[in-house]
């Protein structure tokens, strides 16, 4: 999916690294890396994290192997392959840990905004 499909963008996180943008038409999320957009469904781009979290990156500071300088991702449902250096892991590790308070700060105040339907 292109992100020309999308009307309704709202972007959840920005560094100068990339951006995390939701599209509530297609109810997917957009993570802009290195000038290129992918397009995740929600459970995708949980899945993505996960993955991007599991980088031991204590291995790849202290080894001194060259196979350990870069870590590829491939995202389930994607044709897009993710070659990241030490810094660009710790770069895509930012965005997502503050696309994931963005959404999880928005989920709080929808709660609480709401108005109680049963309270008395």
């Amino acid at each position: 999916m292109a992100q020309n499909d999308c009307i309704n963008i709202v972007e959840i996180y920005k560094t100068e690294a990339g951006s995390v943008s939701q599209c509530n038409k297609t109810n997917t999320y957009i993570l802009e890396y290195s000038g290129v957009a992918t397009s995740f469904k929600a459970s995708d781009f949980v899945d993505f994290t996960k993955r991007v979290n599991a980088i031991d990156i204590e291995s790849m500071i202290f080894s001194s192997s060259p196979v350990n300088d870069v870590v590829v991702l491939m995202p389930p449902y994607s044709d897009r392959c993710f070659v990241l250096t030490l810094s660009d892991t710790l770069n895509l590790k930012h965005l997502l840990a503050g696309a994931k308070f963005g959404l999880h700060l928005n989920s709080v105040l929808w709660e609480c905004l709401q108005p109680r339907l049963f309270s008395i």
